[in-house]
């Protein structure tokens, strides 16, 4: 499964009402750690049927951003069941981020 854009807009629909597990990536264009996660992500997404992993660019959703408490970047939340359960700051490795889907 690709990568989606998660924004305001589609918060709702795409993480909260999700029948699947959610990854979202906090991340921005400027930032370093970011840029070498996301093609772990990516690859991760295809690998992952079972997860839909989106992608919220801080810069673009200050709101969504800060409602969460987004303060370092990259910062992974975990959703089930539309809630937060789970949180990682900084770069994750593919291993980690099995071990993260599977706490």
């Amino acid at each position: 499964m690709r990568e989606i854009t998660v924004t305001a807009e589609n918060f709702e629909t795409e993480v909260l009402k999700s029948d699947k597990p959610v990854l979202l990536d906090f991340w921005a264009e400027w930032c370093g750690p970011c840029r070498m996660q996301s093609p772990i992500l990516a690859d991760f997404a295809e690998e992952h049927d079972d997860v839909k992993v989106g992608k919220v660019n801080v810069d673009q959703q200050m709101p969504l951003a800060a409602s969460f408490g987004i303060t370092s970047i990259p910062t992974l939340i975990l959703f089930r069941s539309g809630k937060p359960v789970s949180k990682r700051v900084g770069l994750q490795n593919a291993d980690e981020l099995e071990a993260f889907i599977n706490e």
